[in-house]
């Protein structure tokens, strides 16, 4: 159920949007909300996306994710939803967007996908990081800049999920001496590449497929960083098609040892999901560190 506040918020900001007054616009609940309450808005003859969560619990939720969508969509690159409203009813925080009406993820959509994520990873700045700190899921992310990524990838991603994680007795002594081990490795597997703009969370959950067979790009956790990040993301749940992948590689081509980079940049999400939802993401964890920390 929506809150009485919420409706009444949306009536009047749909109305002077439409600009007729609308006495109540209709509203349905719909899935795939993990943290958040997710809506269907319906005024007249136009539908949107509505997104509703605690203002206190996560603070700066939508902010931070509408800064994140307006940055890739500033980028023209490829689509991301667009921000109708973001503000605080009462004590909810709540996120209007267009809503993307689906269409068939046919072999045209997974090639234009793999060309329009190259392109955004192709958009490079001097320091990887962002402006802002945001959320990687319903968990803080800290995107200090610097200038060094593997600095940056143990001390912005995987320490401070090390530590949680080890403050909430998830991981062992002997897991943080395997990270330790694998930290002097880093650079030579990473080597040098320019800082790419990532999605920052691209599972297959994050993008939809509009009625053109157009990718759309949701709920980002951008920063600059390795492209590996996202890439690497992309295998983690499955749900990415093999066309996909070869539209990437033929107009940005992966490094020798990808691979080896995915892998040990599926050990930040892992250990996001780690805090998150517990021990079940242990196993794999461990099967990374003794691959790279034999």
């Amino acid at each position: 159920m929506i809150k009485t506040s919420i409706q009444k918020y949306l009536n009047q900001l749909l109305s002077k949007r439409l600009g007729k007054k609308i006495p109540t616009v209709e509203i349905s609940s719909v899935g795939g909300g993990s943290i958040n309450g997710t809506f269907r808005v319906r005024a007249g003859s136009e539908n949107f996306f509505l997104k509703v969560n605690s203002s206190s619990r996560f603070p700066g939720l939508f902010e931070k994710e509408k800064s994140g969508l307006e940055f890739i969509a500033s980028k023209k690159c490829i689509r991301v939803p667009i921000v109708v409203a973001c503000d605080q009813v009462d004590q909810d925080q709540i996120l209007l967007l267009e809503w993307i009406e689906g269409g068939a993820r046919n072999d045209a959509f997974w090639k234009r996908f793999g060309s329009q994520l190259a392109e955004l990873h192709q958009v490079t700045t001097a320091e990887c990081g962002f402006s802002e700190d945001n959320y990687m899921g319903a968990l803080p992310q800290k995107n200090s800049l610097m200038r060094s990524w593997t600095e940056f990838f143990v001390r912005c991603r995987l320490e401070p999920q090390l530590q949680s994680a080890l403050a909430n007795h998830l991981v062992e002594s002997r897991h943080l001496d395997a990270f330790e081990k694998l930290y002097p490795r880093l650079e030579n597997i990473f080597g040098r590449e320019g800082f790419a703009l990532l999605h920052g969370d691209l599972w297959s959950g994050n993008f939809v497929c509009d009625q053109f067979s157009t990718p759309v790009l949701i709920d980002p956790a951008v920063y600059f960083g390795h492209r590996s990040m996202d890439l690497g993301m992309t295998t983690l749940f499955g749900g990415f098609d093999r066309m996909f992948y070869e539209s990437y590689n033929y107009h940005f081509p992966f490094p020798e040892n990808y691979d080896e980079q995915w892998e040990i940049c599926n050990l930040y999400p892992l250990l996001i999901h780690l805090n998150l939802f517990g021990p079940g993401y242990l196993g794999q964890i461990d099967r990374i560190l003794k691959k790279f920390t034999p």
